[in-house]
């Protein structure tokens, strides 16, 4: 598969968190608009912009604080794990996992049975919960897209946007509250996502407002699961689910892809289709490919989408050997018509040429058969 090189440039003094993580070793997800590319770290409550400043070149890092955008029930004190950016209707929208955490063993400690004892330990984090949209309007002075809390609409005086987010309670949401009657997910709410628990890792906006949402876990006998919902705002501000038609369950519906034992780790809109980025569930190295499900958009009910309606485009190297645990490709964004953006989690020394710099790969996308040209 034909792939190149793109150099992303970061600024030293908004490149580090907290705790000393380079934002270029935990990006999580990317999005294209116009000329900017939107990225995040799992481990931060911010998102970056870039700017193209070449032919394969991207610069300029602007960061937004989703402190002063959005009102997180424990600020900055902990991570979103933003992990899908999505854009419709001059709003970015953004999900965090909505999983929840195993605490990691450490073998170099002495006291094995303390670590042991870690393993058992999980934890939920409220800012993990938000699914959320901000203003994202273009300024024609510097060609750069820009996030607001509010901002009027840029055609229609009559409207004004306006940052929101699902209504929520202190370790839940209202999209969380549905699923908890769902046979086939409610199982999966209370298991850490790395254990093959809930975990949402791929966003995508259609043009009519519904989000399709896609789930790195759980993975049912081989099957992955994309969610579909509609939110709409209430006299309050915040989005609430809305009724969707031929859905089963009456505030979404349920897509079930069969990707070989693959989860979801990004969603990409092109027309009436999907672009899918699928991997390991699971903590390990394993199979990472990019598909196109065909007419994803247009699908009147829940479905079933076995792998002769799914079309595999290639796949995507990952880590391995020396360099098992690395390169694991996380966020996928669309160039152009014919090319897509694909970004690592945990990078090789490779893909760091320069301080503050990252490389990622642009990959050509191959045309898609006959048949399914011929059915749109």
């Amino acid at each position: 598969m034909r792939r190149a090189p793109v150099h992303l440039h970061f600024t030293s003094k908004l490149s580090l968190n907290a705790a000393g993580k380079h934002v270029r070793d935990g990006l999580s997800t990317i999005l294209r608009t116009g000329d900017n590319l939107w990225v995040s770290c799992d481990e931060r409550t911010s998102i970056e912009r870039l700017r193209r400043t070449g032919p394969h070149e991207y610069g300029q890092h602007c960061s937004y604080a989703l402190t002063t955008l959005l009102d997180l029930p424990s600020g900055a004190e902990e991570e979103i794990d933003i992990e899908g950016l999505a854009e419709a209707d001059h709003y970015l929208w953004i999900v965090g996992s909505h999983s929840r955490k195993r605490k990691k063993p450490k073998p170099e400690e002495k006291d094995e049975a303390a670590q042991i004892a870690r393993l058992a330990e999980v934890k939920q984090e409220a800012n993990r919960y938000l699914l959320a949209r901000v203003p994202l309007l273009l300024n024609a002075q510097t060609g750069d897209y820009e996030l607001h809390r509010e901002a009027p609409h840029p055609t229609d005086p009559t409207r004004v946007l306006r940052a929101a987010q699902l209504h929520r309670t202190s370790t839940s949401n209202e999209l969380l509250d549905v699923l908890a009657e769902d046979p086939h997910l409610n199982p999966f709410l209370a298991i850490p996502g790395k254990d093959n628990g809930f975990d949402i890792e791929g966003l995508a906006a259609a043009p009519d407002g519904r989000l399709f949402i896609g789930l790195r876990g759980p993975v049912l006998r081989g099957w992955a699961i994309v969610l579909e919902v509609l939110l709409g705002e209430d006299k309050h501000g915040r989005l609430r689910l809305q009724p969707l038609t031929g859905a089963t369950h009456k505030y979404y519906k349920k897509h079930f892809l069969s990707l070989g034992g693959m989860g979801l780790r990004e969603l990409r809109q092109r027309g009436a289709d999907l672009l899918l980025l699928a991997g390991p569930t699971m903590d390990l190295d394993g199979t990472i490919a990019v598909y196109c499900w065909p007419d994803a958009l247009r699908c009147p009910q829940d479905s079933l989408i076995d792998d002769k309606k799914l079309i595999r485009l290639f796949d995507v190297p990952h880590g391995s050997g020396p360099t098992a645990g690395q390169d694991k490709a996380e966020g996928m964004a669309v160039l152009d018509n014919e090319h897509v953006l694909v970004v690592f989690d945990t990078p090789t020394d490779a893909r760091k040429p320069a301080p503050h710099q990252i490389v990622a790969d642009s990959y050509l996308l191959p045309a898609l058969p006959a048949q399914a040209t011929a059915a749109k």
